[in-house]
């Protein structure tokens, strides 16, 4: 790994720590730019904590965009992350309208409008959670990778509701709602209630609800998981927490839109560990 690449693995060791583990699993010399890719998922996914309007954020969120598009010359120059992710880019020819997507969907987080349904929200992290997994899979294996486009997706809206359904406390003080309308309407809540949060069976049935959105795209996973090749294992390593945490969430119940559900540093090894050395995930 070069001083860029060793960067962003230490910038993940504390920013995406799960991601960290993973990337531990992959071959040597796929680490550094594995680690760009997830260093790049996490420098996008703070922009929220660091700005206080959504303009600004649009303004780094459009710099991304052009850097990757390669109309921001010379910007990486200073910038490890980004000079390591073009670095990736580069090596592996990742397709730069996956990252252009990325970003324009990324423009939701800078804003407090409620997520329209179902659909939207699974296209969010399709073109999030799940490109990630994509993009991590061609650095791995270009040409297999193509193949599982499909368990890509699922894993990642698995992954990526799972995620929300985790940092649901943390939206709500925001006054986001990533919580569909429709599956809002389904189980009798609104975003205002969802936001007041006194109504603990309320609470508890969109705690329910998204859990069981996770869990159906978590089915379709495991139901072909098995067909993965070994090569795009490491891509797949952090979908082997997400059943940990939705049962660590479904415990809390209405509580879990109160306080940020976590397990334990070292299950979450534990965990880990085993997918990546046991004959599948």
């Amino acid at each position: 790994m070069d001083a860029n690449e060793t960067h962003c693995m230490d910038f993940l060791r504390d920013a995406d720590r799960d991601r960290y583990l993973s990337v531990l699993y992959a071959p040597e010399e796929k680490r550094g730019s594995l680690a760009a890719l997830y260093a790049f998922n996490a420098e996008i996914a703070r922009i929220r904590d660091v700005v206080h309007d959504p303009l600004p954020g649009e303004v780094r969120l459009q710099w991304w965009r052009d850097l990757v598009n390669g109309t921001e010359h010379g910007a990486a120059a200073g910038h490890p992350i980004a000079a390591a992710l073009l670095k990736t880019i580069d090596l592996y020819r990742l397709p730069r309208a996956a990252f252009d997507n990325y970003c324009e969907a990324r423009i939701f987080d800078l804003y407090d409008d409620p997520m329209p349904s179902r659909n939207d929200l699974e296209g969010y992290c399709g073109e999030t959670a799940s490109a990630l997994i994509q993009l991590a899979s061609l650095v791995l294996d270009s040409e297999a990778a193509p193949r599982f486009a499909e368990l890509a997706g699922h894993a990642g809206v698995a992954q990526g509701v799972t995620g929300l359904l985790r940092l649901l406390p943390l939206h709500r003080r925001r006054g986001q709602v990533f919580v569909p309308a429709d599956i809002l309407k389904a189980v009798g809540a609104s975003p205002d209630i969802l936001l007041a949060g006194t109504d603990k069976d309320a609470l508890s049935r969109v705690v329910s609800a998204m859990a069981a959105l996770a869990q159906h795209h978590l089915a379709a996973f495991n139901a072909v998981k098995g067909t993965l090749p070994a090569s795009l294992k490491p891509a797949y390593l952090p979908i082997a927490l997400v059943p940990a945490y939705l049962k660590a969430v479904m415990r809390k119940g209405g509580d879990a839109a109160k306080e940020i559900t976590e397990i334990s540093p070292l299950r979450r090894q534990w965990i880990i560990f085993r997918a990546a050395t046991s004959g599948s995930l």
